[in-house]
């Protein structure tokens, strides 16, 4: 008896020991490798930062994490640029292998020490060194009473993906710059390196293009917005828009790409393009009928059309979105395209008897290619949802697989590379609580759990040759606008799943635990505290009405 009482204290006193290293060292996403070590780097009353990297690149990040500093102590550190280490070294990597975003940072009672070999990876090195100060350090006010401490340790680490995105609809509504540069900064705190902006939708076109005016004069704006689930069939009657400037657009860019963090803008073709027919009806099959902006969520059955003036179009809006947009990819959708009007429509018969297609599915992939052979003289290459599978994939095209992973399978197989981010796993717009045993605000419908977001593995090693499973470029979470009217909705529905997203994108899949990671998020949920954001969790009243916290009343 008294064997087994002494060795359930010492588990206890095990596990106890294990969830204080735990919260400790709480980095999301968790490193490759962490060495924990005894004492702890405190910050002194004048802080230095030394640069010893002569690339400006690398003196912005000492800078950054100068200002955040200086507003959460109240202190200013001083950086400066020299061969000898002092306080928080910024260090060349010599010989690394861990590429161009990983680092090695060590930290011991005399010094910290960040390494890497490109200046995302100190970047990088960074958000992993303030996760590790107390959580006040991420407060845009100075906090007194604060121990400065920084735990020792040595951590080399580096991503397992290349590609770790989200995907944001401002289509079916629109968020002002600041809370999609707020998005960012958050993207960029877990380590994410993609922004996929979904900029257009059958509800509302949100980006200026100077040549076609109605775009946001007409295509922006819709008459109304549904109120209630969709099923409720109910209207508010209250026109609704909003678009970003071409100025809001570059603003934007840069702000990201200081946060290294590519944006890639999404122009959605040949479906979800109601909007843009209500401004341009020539461009679809009811040219002497003028529709509105849909006011009605789902798919809707007109569609652009493949004609010569259709590309022309498209050419010259994408001319100017590649001109604001400086990533190596454009999203071009390729999702959801009813072929009700082309079926029933004798232009796009001839053509495909013209063209030799089979059906109209090929008669997609014809207009994809079209669009793809543009985009590639450009130099620039298209990807889009795994639909543009379906009639034969263009030759260039990466596939962006949502309707499970079985898409990016094929496309894997057939060498062109993919994005997961699938319905089951990467959907954030789907409840994250069983609605009908914890009333929640409305979603579009699902049910995905932290956990099940949790436990998402990209790979496909075994249906895939290694050559194939090379093509997997990385993972990206959704966030589909429907039923999100305000920033506080958006926020609620991302966190902390996208964590979990994160997580699963960085850190190699041996490394991934479930119980350690809600043992993080618990600390790592204090700095989203002084970030003022809206995480799941945020309180029910006893008449299941949702309420808002009183601290996001200021967004």
């Amino acid at each position: 008896m008294k064997k087994r009482l002494v060795c359930l204290i010492t588990l206890l006193v095990s596990a106890g020991g294990l969830y204080a290293q735990t919260a400790t060292y709480a980095i999301m996403p968790k490193p490759t490798r962490l060495e924990t070590n005894s004492g702890s780097y405190i910050l002194p009353a004048k802080p230095v930062i030394t640069v010893q990297s002569t690339h400006a690149e690398v003196r912005r990040i000492a800078q950054m994490l100068a200002d955040q500093l200086a507003k959460s102590t109240g202190t200013t550190p001083t950086v400066t640029v020299g061969k000898v280490a002092k306080g928080i070294a910024f260090v060349p990597a010599q010989g690394s292998k861990l590429g161009a975003e990983g680092y090695t940072l060590t930290v011991s009672p005399k010094q910290i020490s960040i390494s890497a070999e490109q200046p995302q990876g100190f970047f990088y090195g960074v958000q992993s060194l303030m996760q590790l100060m107390p959580a006040a350090v991420f407060s845009s006010t100075k906090v007194g009473g604060v121990t400065w401490s920084i735990p020792a340790c040595m951590i080399e680490d580096q991503p397992r993906y290349g590609y770790r995105g989200s995907m944001l609809d401002v289509g079916r509504y629109f968020y002002p710059v600041p809370f999609i540069k707020k998005y960012i900064d958050l993207l960029a705190l877990h380590k994410m390196n993609t922004f996929h902006w979904h900029l257009t939708e059958d509800q509302g076109w949100r980006i200026e293009i100077k040549k076609y005016p109605k775009l946001t004069e007409v295509a922006s704006i819709r008459p109304a917005t549904m109120v209630g689930h969709y099923r409720d069939h109910k209207y508010d009657n209250k026109p609704y828009g909003g678009f970003y400037t071409q100025d809001d657009i570059r603003d934007v860019v840069k702000y990201a790409q200081a946060r290294f963090i590519t944006v890639i803008p999404e122009i959605e073709m040949p479906g979800h393009s109601v909007a843009v027919l209500a401004a341009y009806p020539e461009l679809g099959g009811n040219i002497d009928r003028m529709l509105p902006v849909s006011s009605t969520w789902g798919v809707h059955d007109q569609v652009l059309f493949p004609r010569e003036e259709t590309f022309t179009f498209l050419e010259n809006v994408l001319t100017e979105v590649m001109d604001l947009f400086p990533s190596q990819y454009i999203h071009i959708g390729g999702d959801e395209c009813p072929k009700t009007e082309w079926k029933q429509s004798r232009f796009c018969q001839e053509l495909m008897k013209k063209e030799g297609l089979k059906d109209e599915h090929e008669l997609q992939s014809y207009f994809i290619r079209r669009i793809d052979k543009f985009v590639m003289s450009k130099g620039r290459r298209i990807i889009g949802w795994d639909e543009i599978l379906e009639g034969g994939l263009s030759p260039n095209a990466t596939v962006m697989s949502w309707r499970g992973i079985k898409g990016g399978i094929a496309a894997a197989r057939q060498n062109h590379d993919v994005v997961m981010s699938p319905t089951t796993y990467c959907y954030l717009d789907y409840y994250q609580v069983d609605p009908k045993t914890q009333p929640q605000p409305v979603a579009i419908g699902g049910f995905l759990p932290l956990e099940k977001v949790y436990s998402f593995n990209p790979s496909v090693s075994d249906s895939l040759t290694s050559e194939q499973a090379k093509h997997v470029l990385g993972v990206q979470a959704n966030i589909w606008s429907e039923y999100l009217p305000t920033t506080q909705y958006v926020e609620y529905m991302t966190y902390p799943r996208l964590i979990a997203v994160a997580e699963t994108a960085w850190t190699p899949a041996e490394g991934k635990n479930i119980d350690d990671f809600k043992q993080r998020l618990e600390v790592h949920k204090k700095r989203l505290d002084y970030l003022n954001v809206n995480y799941f969790e945020a309180p029910i009243n006893k008449n299941f009405e949702y309420v808002w916290p009183k601290e996001t009343a200021k967004k």
